[in-house]
C-alpha cells in the first residue's frame, strides 16, 4: 500500500528521535532526505539501511514527479529534513500537495521542530505566535520584510544563519526598537544550547562582544509589539527609526523605509527627514 509518511528527525540531540520515526524508517521502501550524506549518517547510526534519494530546494519539481511515480507503483517512502520537522522551512510543501491530490495517503511522523522547542522555552508569550522562516539575506529587503511586523501584537519567530545574525538583530533593533524584549535560542539539543534573552539592543552588544555566540543554528524570537503609541511618543519614535536609517541609507530610502514601517504617509516622512538632516548639520 503506497503511503507518504512526513517524519521529524532530532535537530542535533539523537536521543530525541522518536520510537515511531524509527519504526517507519525501518519499514519504508526508500527515503527522500534533503542531503543524503548527512541522512546517510543519521539512518546508520540507528542501524538502518534504506536507499535515499535527494529532495531538496534546487530538485525540488522533477523529484515530486519521480516520488510520485513511485507512490503510485505502490511503494511506501519517508520524507525527512536536515533536522526537525519536514516542510518548515525546508521543501516538501509541493509533493505532499500533489501526493494528497492524487489521494495517497500522507501520514506525519510528529517529532522536533526548532521554532516550537524555541518558543517553550523563551519566557515570551506562547498563545499566539507568527512564524516568518528566514530573513531575506541583503538589509534592504530584510528591513521591508521586517517592518510588516512593526506592529504585530504576536510573538514573532525567526530563522537566522550564523553570519547573518549580527547584522538581522541591528535591523530588528532599527524597526522594533532597542527595548523590545526577544530572545536568540541557538544550538538547540546540542553541547553548546543558548538562550538568552535581553532587550534588542543589549542583544546587539552581546552578540558583538563574543563571537562565540555568532555560531550555529539561530531561532530568533522577538516580544509583540505593545498598544499602538500615539502623539508626542509616536513622533520620537519616527525620529527615531529616521535618524538610524539616515545613518546607513540615502535621504529617499530611509524615508521610503521609515514610511512602512511606521505606516506613515511618505511624503510627510520625506518632510520630516529633511528636517532631522538640517538640524544635523
Amino acid at each position: 500500500m503506497s503511503e507518504l509518511y512526513v517524519v521529524a528527525t532530532p535537530i542535533g540531540n539523537l536521543g530525541d528521535m522518536s520510537a515511531r520515526a524509527l519504526e517507519v524508517l525501518r519499514m519504508v521502501d526508500l527515503v527522500a532526505a534533503e542531503d543524503t550524506r548527512h541522512s546517510g549518517r543519521l539512518l546508520q547510526h540507528f542501524g538502518i539501511s534504506k536507499p535515499l534519494r535527494a529532495y531538496h530546494e534546487h530538485n525540488e519539481g522533477p523529484q515530486s514527479d519521480w516520488l510520485l511515480a513511485q507512490l503510485k507503483d505502490g511503494k511506501r517512502i519517508a520524507l525527512i529534513s536536515d533536522a526537525g520537522t519536514p516542510l518548515i522551512s525546508d521543501p516538501g510543501y509541493q509533493l505532499v500537495n500533489r501526493v494528497r491530490q492524487a489521494s495517497i495517503p500522507v501520514i506525519p511522523i510528529p517529532g522536533p521542530c526548532a521554532l516550537v522547542t524555541a518558543l517553550c522555552a523563551s519566557g515570551l508569550a506562547s498563545d499566539r505566535f507568527v512564524f516568518e522562516g528566514f530573513l531575506p539575506a541583503k538589509s534592504k529587503a530584510r528591513l521591508e520584510r521586517l517592518s510588516l511586523f512593526q506592529k504585530e501584537q504576536r510573538t514573532i519567530v525567526l530563522y537566522e544563519s550564523p553570519h547573518r545574525i549580527c547584522e538581522s538583530v541591528a535591523d530588528m533593533l532599527t524597526v522594533f526598537g532597542g527595548d523590545r524584549n526577544a530572545v536568540i535560542a541557538r544550538e538547540l539539543t546540542k553541547a553548546y544550547e543558548t538562550i538568552h534573552q535581553d532587550s534588542l539592543q543589549a542583544l546587539c552588544s552581546w552578540l558583538a562582544n563574543d563571537a562565540n555566540q555568532q555560531r550555529g543554528e539561530m531561532v530568533v524570537l522577538i516580544s509583540g509589539a505593545p498598544d499602538e503609541v500615539e502623539g508626542e511618543d509616536g513622533q520620537a519614535e519616527i525620529d527615531r527609526v529616521l535618524s538610524l536609517l539616515l545613518q546607513e541609507v540615502s535621504l529617499k530610502q530611509a524615508s521610503q523605509l521609515t514610511a512602512k514601517i511606521m505606516n506613515k504617509n511618505k511624503n510627510e516622512i520625506y518632510k520630516r527627514a529633511l528636517a532631522l538632516k538640517e538640524q544635523a548639520g
